[in-house]
């Protein structure tokens, strides 16, 4: 046999493998929506506006991962879900896909069934505080109530931080963040740990959130991201490529509003986004379009942080390390070649 013979055989194997495997990807297409678990309620990330619709950036991964698959943004039911409960929902079936601002650690990859496909948002954990307290570090706020979430790894990594610098506090454990946040504003706590995304919202939900103040230490690596089941391989890469396909679609220029005068340009690297050449949608078990219908009607990476948590938003959150690998920060993409 031929070696690109032999190589096309491959091909079509893997491919029918993976395909024989694509129970997620099935059941949604004959549902004909997306279940997809995001939080109880963090501004910028999912929350449901002043109309009832759940936005955010987390919100928006689950929009691009329906449009990628259906070919429609809005065909996502939103599944609200705390800390406790969020990856039994997943391990369970509830949902296709959890989408909620959970850090991606080895034991929830490894032990708990499990897939993380990639990192949305790079974060790490910080303190709000009430300005009157006058502490300028976490060397302050020792013997002080600190609200944290239930089951997260806020909770684990407060333990870890106060231990290690000899330090005395006591827990003020919650189920939802509107529930951290009314410990603090009620004085149930004088401190409210999370990660520091989430510490920019909950303060503007605040009746004073002028009285308040985020401490700029940071205490812990928090790369937040979407996770699906283990055991399907095609859905894991579904969800996986639709991530990169935000980011990549950045870095080529591709936005809502030039995706579809871009589909004419003859670089290469474009035209295997666009899917007029390359392997197009085969891969995946998608349409050709695919990516194309995630940057026309959610948009690319910068477009989604941009609204929901950067500088069109109330939380005026600077990219930082979320910014692309070219302009100095970590988000990177492989190709779609």
């Amino acid at each position: 046999m031929k070696p690109i013979i032999r190589v096309a055989v491959a091909i079509s194997v893997v491919l029918a493998a993976g395909f024989a495997n694509a129970g997620t990807r099935d059941e949604v297409l004959q549902r004909g929506y997306l279940q997809c678990g995001v939080s109880t309620g963090v501004p910028g990330f999912s929350h449901p506006d002043d109309n009832g619709n759940w936005v955010g950036l987390d919100v928006d991964f689950c929009r691009a991962v329906a449009a990628a698959t259906l070919g429609d943004a809005s065909k996502v039911k939103y599944i609200p879900l705390n800390s406790r409960e969020c990856f039994a929902a997943l391990q369970s079936g509830e949902i296709d896909l959890l989408s909620r601002g959970s850090t991606y650690t080895l034991t929830r990859d490894s032990s708990l069934g499990l897939n993380f496909a990639g990192v949305t948002y790079y974060d790490g954990q910080g303190f709000l505080i009430a300005k009157k307290l006058a502490a300028k570090e976490p060397a302050d706020l020792k013997g002080a109530a600190i609200c944290v979430l239930a089951g997260t790894t806020s909770e684990a990594n407060l333990a870890a931080y106060f231990r290690q610098h000899g330090m005395d506090f006591r827990p003020v454990i919650f189920d939802t963040s509107p529930e951290t946040l009314k410990g603090l504003e009620t004085g149930r706590c004088d401190v409210l740990t999370s990660d520091l995304s989430q510490l920019h919202g909950l303060r503007l939900k605040l009746a004073h959130p002028e009285k308040y103040v985020i401490l700029p230490t940071v205490i812990s690596k928090e790369p937040l991201g979407p996770a699906v089941r283990q055991g399907d391989d095609n859905w894991f890469d579904i969800v996986k490529w639709t991530l990169f396909a935000l980011v990549n679609a950045e870095e080529l220029g591709l936005t809502s509003a030039t995706v579809d005068e871009m589909m004419h340009d003859p670089d290469a690297a474009i035209q295997k986004f666009v899917g007029r050449q390359g392997i197009k949608g085969e891969g995946l078990g998608l349409k050709d379009d695919w990516a194309v219908q995630i940057v026309r009607q959610v948009g690319n990476y910068g477009e989604i942080f941009a609204r929901n948590v950067g500088g069109e938003s109330p939380l005026q959150i600077d990219r930082g390390l979320n910014n692309l690998w070219n302009r100095g920060g970590l988000q990177y993409a492989p190709p779609l070649q």
